[in-house]
């Protein structure tokens, strides 16, 4: 299935910064994308009477169906090429964009996420890859900065404008997947007229056999940056999960565009971080990360104890800075790290410990939430994620003194 028609002669293909800025608006389309249903959750329990635990069910099908994406779809495009990867990716979103519009029942927005996650797993790799791919010489670290900027600002971007259109457009359930699928249609267009930048080669057809393999050599680099993804992920999945249900059921805010900013607060102050500390060392970035996620959630933790919105709000904010300088520091490290034939494998193997940590504690959190309620489930979960950030901030210091 694809939306391409034939592809354009190579004289009439996008010059590479522009096929650069076209790729990095398709990777912030997919983040706007995955972000939409979480303002909605509310709306789908309230007309389909589901419990939390079935909201992350909902949230958690998605996420597996991304990671088995990863698994097995990860590294293609460094095999068949960017473009063809990349086509399929637009289509599979369109149909779960499709699905979402049709939904009337939970088992249909069960499906509409399973599509949905294998083709942002597919995109995500790919886009990602190709963005190194294009990387202008001038600006080594550009693709890195995009790559963590990007996913951040469009998880921000989807929430905020789903739940704008949710609270005051009519069609609450229909108009922004409507609207989404335009994007898509658009972003067919600009993959039929991207330049290809990866050379075909041998082992596609092995390339599927799920695996997860880092060269030995890039193996340190990557495992130093595992406590941070995991700390900063986790925090993601809480928000993109619960966050919304939380502040309606802790400081009764039902108002639609309310859930839309708990997530908007988070994201957009990690796109924000993460394009201000654009030109810190990586080091520094790090330590950020670490010192944002663990204050964050503890300043989180104390506004939901005293029932202040303002703590709980600033406590968002600062965790966000920890999200989205983590998301920076790894994006950028990996960007360094990789070679042309090991850039797509290697993104996916980062998306994979990504998204398992982002949707593994939130499936457990749903879980308890049916017994504790979900304000005592928002509490612990907050001190979880502040004690990892505190953690990855003591593992970071602890490999710079070794550096010394």
């Amino acid at each position: 299935m694809t939306l391409l028609a034939e592809a354009p002669p190579v004289n009439k293909r996008l010059t590479h910064p522009a096929a650069f800025a076209a790729v990095a608006a398709i990777l912030l389309t997919f983040a706007a994308a995955a972000a939409v249903p979480s303002p909605l959750y509310v709306v789908y329990q309230q007309l389909w009477g589901f419990s939390a635990a079935t909201l992350t069910v909902i949230f958690a099908v998605y996420v597996a169906a991304l990671i088995g994406a990863l698994l097995v779809l990860g590294a293609l495009s460094d095999h068949i090429g960017r473009r063809p990867v990349l086509a399929g990716a637009v289509a599979l979103e369109a149909a779960a964009l499709i699905l979402f519009v049709v939904a009337g029942d939970v088992a249909t927005l069960i499906v509409a996420r399973i599509v949905q996650g294998v083709a942002t797993g597919v995109a995500l790799s790919t886009l990602g890859a190709t963005l190194i791919d294009l990387n202008p010489r001038h600006a080594p670290g550009r693709a890195g900065l995009v790559s963590g900027i990007a996913p951040v600002a469009g998880l921000a971007v989807g929430a905020l404008g789903a739940g704008v259109l949710v609270e005051y457009a009519p069609f609450p359930t229909h108009l922004v997947y409507a609207l989404l699928l335009g994007g898509m249609v658009l972003a067919a267009v600009v993959v039929a007229l991207l330049p290809e930048t990866a050379a075909r080669r041998p082992g596609g057809a092995a390339s599927l056999v799920p695996k997860l393999g880092v060269p030995a050599r890039l193996r340190a680099d990557l495992l130093a940056l595992v406590p941070i993804i995991v700390a900063s992920w986790a925090l993601g999945g809480l928000y993109m999960s619960l966050g919304p249900s939380v502040a309606a059921d802790s400081f009764g805010l039902h108002d639609h565009l309310v859930g839309g900013l708990v997530v908007t607060l988070v994201c957009g102050a990690g796109a924000v971080a993460s394009f201000l500390l654009r030109r810190v060392p990586t080091a520094r970035v790090l330590a950020v990360a670490g010192a944002g996620l663990a204050s964050g959630g503890l300043i989180g933790v104390g506004g939901l104890l005293t029932e202040s919105l303002l703590l709980a709000g600033l406590g968002s904010v600062i965790s966000g800075i920890g999200f989205g300088a983590a998301s920076l520091a790894s994006f950028s490290t990996l960007a360094r790290i990789a070679a042309p034939h090991e850039r797509g494998e290697l993104m996916a193997v980062a998306l994979v410990v990504s998204y398992v940590a982002f949707s593994l504690p939130a499936v457990v959190a749903g879980v308890v939430a049916g017994r504790i309620g979900l304000h005592d489930t928002a509490l612990a979960y907050g001190g979880v994620v502040a004690a990892l950030g505190a953690l990855a901030l003591l593992i970071q210091a602890g490999l710079n003194r070794a550096k010394a």
